[in-house]
């Protein structure tokens, strides 16, 4: 899974006592069949060394889910290698492995994804699963973390999702827009060609896969072929914070314009590409912008989102060879990936009563949504 490239999260210390070592207590962990395990020669215990034992993301769980659906769960990482300690909770979260995919038809491979991805999406979960949920056919449904890849495996993502929740809102971490139109970004000789990683949301706004102006991006300081990128991006139903208003609104600034923009009651998908930060402290990435936010700054503003109904996320672009012997991206990568987990595990399971709706409340969302033509 591409999550190897990733630090695994850092584990409880275990504080050794000073004496007889037959009289050793462990400490309880989570997963700790996974985490602890008895020495030899003395009969002690002790947790496993991070780089030690089979490379799940966090030191999850593995299971093929993909295989099989012989295992439930509530959050759920899962892999798409394609060119990327909230532990103990309420529910249940696995490490599921890739989604395998064709390295030489990027169309196809863009069906894979979505095929697989809806695949898991669509399982019962292990928490609520009987519970009126968010979802278009009012369900429950678990959550999936999908780890890229480019940013062009959002359009398949996103394909996934609204299957399950109708046309969604979109909160959208970047340096760049990524709604440019093909003839603009790359220009559009093919079909296969038109479909990129500064294109996937132009398209994602044509299929109407994206609620209408409800989406925002954060974070943005990019190159414009002109201002009207800028109306192109409000026909794609975002609006924007861009990186250099830290500077005047500071991260509580920031917070409370995504908040104004997303609610707290909507179903929201996010997307973090990690050239979001700073080059200096995410150099490993295919497409760096100066100006960018610190990882400090970058997680504050997560933790600040924790009453958005965030359904599924993913992050892409950490491009593992680009980084420094300190492995700052990866390290930076995981470290957001956390903060990330722990907002849908303070938010709870993805039912009506967990989110504080009604059922009536339901239908201001769902279906009331339509394509807009560019």
């Amino acid at each position: 899974m591409i999550c190897k490239h990733i630090p695994l999260l850092a584990l409880t210390a275990l504080v050794a006592a000073h004496g007889d070592h037959d009289h050793q207590e462990p400490m309880e962990g989570p997963h700790k069949s996974l985490w602890y395990n008895t020495l030899p020669g003395d009969g002690g215990t002790q947790a496993d060394a991070v780089f030690s034992g089979i490379s799940t993301f966090g030191r999850l769980p593995y299971f093929p889910c993909l295989s099989s659906d012989a295992e439930k769960y509530d959050i759920a990482f899962i892999g798409k290698p394609q060119d990327t300690n909230p532990f103990n909770f309420w529910g249940k979260v696995i490490d599921c492995g890739d989604i395998p995919v064709t390295s030489y038809d990027n169309n196809y491979a863009l069906q894979q994804i979505e095929h697989g991805h809806h695949t898991l999406l669509s399982r019962t979960p292990a928490t609520a699963a009987k519970e009126v949920g968010l979802s278009s056919k009012s369900k429950t449904l678990p959550r999936l973390i999908t780890l890229g890849g480019d940013h062009t495996i959002t359009l398949p993502l996103l394909r996934s999702v609204t299957r399950a929740y109708g046309p969604i809102a979109v909160l959208h971490f970047d340096s760049h827009l990524d709604t440019w139109k093909p003839k603009v970004f790359g220009g559009a000789p093919t079909k296969q060609a038109a479909i990129n990683h500064g294109t996937y949301f132009y398209h994602a706004a044509q299929e109407g896969l994206i609620a209408n102006d409800s989406s925002i991006h954060a974070g943005i300081r990019t190159t414009l072929s002109g201002l009207s990128d800028y109306d192109n991006d409000g026909y794609c139903g975002f609006t924007r914070v861009e990186a250099r208003e830290i500077d005047e609104i500071g991260t509580e600034g920031i917070i409370k314009r995504i908040r104004e923009r997303l609610g707290t009651e909507r179903p929201v998908y996010l997307s973090i590409d990690i050239d979001t930060l700073d080059p200096a402290f995410a150099p490993a990435t295919g497409t760096p912008e100066t100006g960018g936010w610190t990882t400090r700054e970058l997680r504050t503003i997560i933790r600040g989102l924790q009453d958005i109904n965030f359904v599924s996320a993913d992050i892409v672009e950490v491009a593992p060879a680009y980084d420094t012997n300190a492995e700052l991206t990866t390290m930076a990568a995981a470290d957001v990936l956390f903060e990330v987990m722990s907002l849908m595990v303070k938010k709870g399971p993805l039912s009506v009563e967990a989110a504080g709706r009604k059922v009536s409340e339901l239908g201001c969302w769902k279906g009331s949504e339509t394509k807009k033509e560019l």
